[in-house]
Formats: structure tokens, C-alpha cells, sequence
């Protein structure tokens, strides 16, 4: 038997309370640009990296950086610092061809189910994330979306088909007690929020029909933050807040202080805590935080604010008894636990740059990068249509969009791809070993804090 929920909190076969508390293992199925270092999304950088390699040579590099990325060191070391929870993002790619829907892809689970192993011999329980499903389920990069149109949610057929595969994967798991349960979407954004609900109700007997047993973690509309578009308190649920620090951000001010003209203080991320969790609390179910984290820079005294962040929202999470999963495990610097190094950043670290320098990679942007180029746009933008306010986050949010981190992203994919021309089998197995935890730098101490708030 496997985890349940019983009031507000999770709890094991015993009966005794488990609070979930760990981290994303995000750019692994799922990959995202700022954590592994290429341009753009998923698709669009693995179709121009194939047209270099051929497919042999390109199934030979993305096989192993998988193997690489997470292996048994890595799952130590998860549970040496007490972590007893990973979120898994996946991308519907690795179990479904676009060419043959609805036709469950075996080989995909290979690595899923390795580590999902490694991760329960361990005692550590795993929470299988949809990320990226068929027509993109939110509007950015991380759902593996070229575009900044979330049309999932506009075809039924694309609803169908993650139907089937969550049909497909509760089949495989419904066993497994280490499957903590089931996260089917990830930062949903339905424009009108009038298709999220009846989906989810679908979505949900579905599952059920399956795999009675597991948790089903469910994540509010507008990027997990509003729980307003659910109809009923589905039994044997956790319904997933994600709570990210505006001073945390790349584009973060001081802490405190103001962050775009808002402060922020331990105050105000006890209140933005609060409102995120309302529905838990008025629902009495547990709350249990998906996503978290700061974004550090490598500037020691701007970087110990970003500490003093994750501090705070660890003690508030704590007074709350809320499990949460910080985002995110492993990366080439921004957040990880760990950060390659090596044959891959050496080859492909003046691309980053670059990409810095652009800021092409949304999560990684100042918002500032080529300020004196893009100025005259965002005045356009300003003076011409001064009530657009656009889906999710507004005018200036979509303008750096669709400007950086889709057109001028996109137009960095062919730089990034030829950086693997003419590269020997053996050079290849060495770039995706950069990811290997014994290449990688650990975050000392990102780690030590952690390792303190679940062990101390």
C-alpha cells in the first residue's frame, strides 16, 4: 500500500504522517533550456541537434546524457541530506510519437523506471510529473512549446491523448508503493479557465478507474497559483501550489526590497504563501508546494539574499507543516544541487554566454539584455496599446517573449546544433558525462542549508 491522504496531511501503510520533501529532477525527461544550455524549447533544439548527429549518433548522445543526469550517486546523495521525495518531469515525447498517437511507446519508461528504482531502494518516493503534454498545456518553453499558445486546451484530440497516457502510466505504477502518485499537468494556463475544470473531472475518473489507490497531485490553473476552476474536492488529492519569490528571480532585487516596484520582505512571502495555499486550508487538504526556489548568480553577497529567501520560505513551509519539492536538482548554475562541468561547458560555455548576454532563456533573464536595442519596442509597445494586457503575465512579460525568448532563441537553435558537428562518439559520451555527479560542482552550500532544514 502506498501513500494516502487523510485530512491535511499525506501518511504512509501505518498510518503515521509523511510530509513529501525533496527536489525537481527537471531537465532530465523534460529538458529546459536554462538548466541544460541550449536555446528555445525541447523539440526544436533536439530536431536541429538530430540533423547534425543522424539519428544513430544523436540516440547515442541523449541516451546516455539520461544515463548520465541521475544515476546511483546522485540518489545517494538524496538521501544522505534527508530528502525522502523527487518530482520527475516528462515529457509525453519520451511515450508517445506525434505520428502515431495514442500508441504507448515502451522504451520510453527504460529510464523512468530506473530511477524510480534507485530512488525507492533508497527509501525515497517518487512523484511522476507530466510536463510538456501534446499542443503545450501553458504558454512558455518548459510545457516544450515553440510558440506562445497554449493550444491544448483548444483540441480535444490532444486532451484525449493525455488521457490515454495517464491511463497508460497509472497501468504501470498502480503496484509500485514507491510512486508516491501522479502530477498529470504542470503549471496548467487556460486562458479562460473554462476547459481546466471539466478536463481535470475527465482526467480524473480516468485515472481512478485504473489506479484507485495513488495520490493525485493536481496543479492549479495560471501556472499552479488559482484554485478557483475546481469543481469538487477530489478524494485521495493534493492539490499543488508553486511558490516563487519575485525577489528570486533573475530579475530579483535586493532582499529585502523592491523587485519591479514591489517589496519584498518576509512579510510578503508569508502573505504570497498564504494566498496560494487558501484553497488547501479552507479545503483541509494537505498543502504540499511543487515548485520553489531562487535563482543564484555567482555574486557572493547577492547570492547569500537568495540563502536568506530559501530560509524564510523553508521556516514558513515549516510552520504550515507543508511538504514541498525544490526546483530544482541539477543544471549548469542557475539553481542546482549540482552543476556540470567539464567537456560540456567548456565546449558549449561561450554559447551560454551568449545566451546570457541575450537573455534568450526566460528564466535566466535580467529582463535588462540589450536594453538600448529593445527600449524603443517596449516604448511602442507602452504608448500604442496601453491596456493590452495579455495572458499570463502581462504586457512587458509577453513583449520579452516573444521578441527573446522565442524569435531570438529560436534563431540561436542552428549555433547551438553545430557545436556537435564533426564530434567523435568518444567526445559525445564526454559532454553528456559532464552531467555525471562525479563531473559535477556541488552547490556546498544550497546543499548544507537543506540538508539542515530536513535533518536538524
Amino acid at each position: 500500500m502506498t501513500l494516502r491522504v487523510s485530512g491535511s496531511r499525506l501518511v504512509g501503510p501505518d498510518g503515521d504522517p509523511v510530509r513529501l520533501r525533496g527536489v525537481g529532477l527537471g531537465g532530465w525527461m523534460n529538458m529546459e533550456n536554462f538548466i541544460t544550455g541550449y536555446p528555445a524549447n525541447e523539440s526544436t533544439m533536439r530536431s536541429a541537434v538530430r540533423e547534425v548527429l543522424g539519428e544513430e549518433r544523436y540516440e547515442l548522445f541523449f541516451d546516455r546524457l539520461l544515463t548520465s543526469f541521475f544515476g546511483a550517486a546522485d540518489a545517494d546523495l538524496l538521501a544522505g541530506i534527508g530528502t525522502n521525495c523527487v518530482r520527475i518531469p516528462v515529457n509525453y515525447h519520451h511515450f508517445e510519437s506525434d505520428d502515431r498517437p495514442l500508441e504507448v511507446m515502451e522504451h520510453g519508461f527504460r529510464h523512468l523506471d530506473r530511477v524510480i528504482g534507485l530512488l525507492g531502494e533508497r527509501g525515497i518516493y517518487s512523484v511522476i510529473d507530466l510536463h510538456a503534454v501534446p499542443g503545450a498545456q501553458n504558454q512558455h518553453w518548459h510545457s516544450d512549446n515553440p510558440t506562445h499558445v497554449a493550444s491544448f486546451w483548444q483540441h480535444r484530440h490532444f486532451q484525449d491523448r493525455v488521457v490515454h497516457l495517464w491511463e497508460a502510466i497509472a497501468d504501470r505504477y498502480k503496484d509500485n508503493p514507491w510512486v508516491a502518485g501522479y502530477n498529470p499537468l504542470n503549471e496548467p494556463g487556460d486562458v479562460g479557465g473554462r476547459v481546466i475544470g471539466p478536463f481535470y473531472d475527465r482526467l480524473v475518473k480516468a485515472v481512478r478507474a485504473v489506479d484507485p489507490a495513488h495520490v493525485l497531485f493536481l496543479d492549479g490553473n495560471t501556472y499552479s497559483t488559482d484554485f478557483s476552476i475546481f469543481r469538487e474536492v477530489y478524494e485521495n488529492t493534493v492539490f499543488v501550489c508553486h511558490d516563487y519569490a519575485l525577489a528570486g528571480f533573475a530579475h530579483g532585487g535586493p532582499y529585502p526590497g523592491y523587485t519591479r516596484g514591489e517589496w519584498c520582505d518576509r512579510g510578503q512571502l508569508e502573505r504570497e504563501f498564504a494566498r496560494r495555499t487558501a484553497f488547501q486550508r479552507e479545503t483541509g487538504t494537505p498543502i504540499w508546494v511543487g515548485e520553489f526556489g531562487p535563482v543564484y548568480t555567482d555574486d557572493p553577497a547577492v547570492d547569500e539574499q537568495r540563502y536568506q529567501i530559501l530560509r524564510d520560505q523553508l521556516e514558513i513551509f515549516d510552520a504550515h507543516e507543508a511538504g514541498w519539492s525544490i526546483w530544482t536538482y541539477k543544471d549548469v548554475g542557475l539553481q542546482g544541487l549540482a552543476y556540470a562541468s567539464g567537456p560540456y561547458m567548456d565546449r558549449f560555455g561561450p554559447f551560454i554566454a551568449k545566451k546570457t548576454r541575450l537573455g534568450a532563456d526566460r528564466w535566466g533573464s535580467t529582463m535588462e539584455e540589450s536594453a538600448s536595442e529593445l527600449a524603443p519596442l517596449y516604448r511602442l509597445v507602452e504608448s500604442e496599446f496601453p491596456t493590452w494586457d495579455p495572458y499570463p503575465w502581462g504586457a512587458r512579460y509577453q513583449t520579452d517573449d516573444l521578441i527573446r525568448h522565442i524569435l531570438i532563441a529560436q534563431a540561436l537553435v542552428p549555433e547551438y546544433a553545430e557545436l556537435f558537428r564533426g564530434l567523435t562518439d568518444d567526445k559525445l559520451i564526454a559532454l553528456a558525462d559532464s552531467f555525471s555527479l562525479e563531473n559535477c560542482v556541488r552547490r556546498k552550500p544550497l546543499i548544507d542549508l537543506l540538508s539542515e532544514n530536513l535533518t536538524g
